[in-house]
């Protein structure tokens, strides 16, 4: 059956149970730039692909990867402007939580927070859903573990290992699915390994964050991607050649 009849309304289901709506949104993300987020032992690592800036246009105003709080930060994948304005109610939250019960919120908190935000938006008249999917990460405030969230355009939350979301989400997924390890020893250089699956001009399209239990949000310079990019097809370049060797697959 066509969806014309049932996609002009959010707040009208299709007689097979759809809200087109907010399958549309989906659509959206997946048209977005690629957000990786790995769990590793002791840190938290989010990587994204970056779009190609202007000449003139300064790359600084344009970050994908934000921090909410101390122990608290995200990425996304879909529209920015619709990110801008979760991220900044995000930060809102935070700083309340704080003033209120005088600690800091934890990552699940601000997860259900964020994704209720976006459940809100799919079910009252007059607005639209936020065409934005959410990698939010940090530390537990109790236990110090590291933790993984994702957020989508229909409100669903869940916590992951590792995970990826916007263009080309579901490659890198199944990628990181045959590459992951519990307790990664090295979970930046998986980051940019799973990110060179769907970029193709290499360490100048990659941004790259860390987040330990002693260290706030740093970016990696450019040079350290560089760097950890070249580890990573000299390691490449080296397996090739011991394949193509004769009895080298075996």
């Amino acid at each position: 059956m066509s969806s014309s009849r049932y996609d002009r309304a959010i707040t009208v289901f299709s007689p097979d149970g759809h809200l087109f709506q907010v399958e549309y949104a989906m659509e959206a993300v997946q048209k977005g730039t690629t957000a990786v987020g790995v769990r590793g032992k002791d840190m938290i690592v989010i990587g994204v692909e970056k779009k190609s800036t202007a000449k003139l246009q300064d790359p600084r105003t344009i970050r994908k990867i934000h921090q909410l709080d101390d122990s608290i930060c995200l990425s996304f994948a879909g529209l920015t402007a619709d990110a801008r304005v979760l991220i900044n109610r995000a930060r809102v939250e935070c700083q309340s939580y704080r003033l209120t019960l005088e600690d800091s919120p934890s990552v699940e908190y601000i997860a259900r927070f964020v994704a209720g935000i976006q459940q809100r938006y799919t079910q009252r008249p007059g607005v639209r859903p936020f065409g934005i999917s959410l990698l939010i990460c940090g530390f537990d405030v109790e236990t110090g573990e590291p933790q993984l969230y994702q957020t989508d355009p229909s409100g669903t939350f869940s916590a992951w290992k590792a995970t990826a979301t916007g263009k080309q989400g579901k490659n890198v997924r199944e990628f990181l699915e045959k590459k992951y390890e519990e307790g990664v020893a090295d979970p930046v250089k998986l980051t940019i390994k799973a990110l060179l699956e769907v970029v193709e001009s290499g360490s100048k399209n990659i941004e790259v964050a860390v987040m330990t239990r002693s260290e706030t949000l740093r970016i990696l310079s450019d040079e350290e991607v560089a760097k950890f990019v070249a580890e990573i097809e000299a390691e490449q370049a080296a397996e090739e050649a011991v394949a193509s060797r004769p009895g080298g697959g075996k």
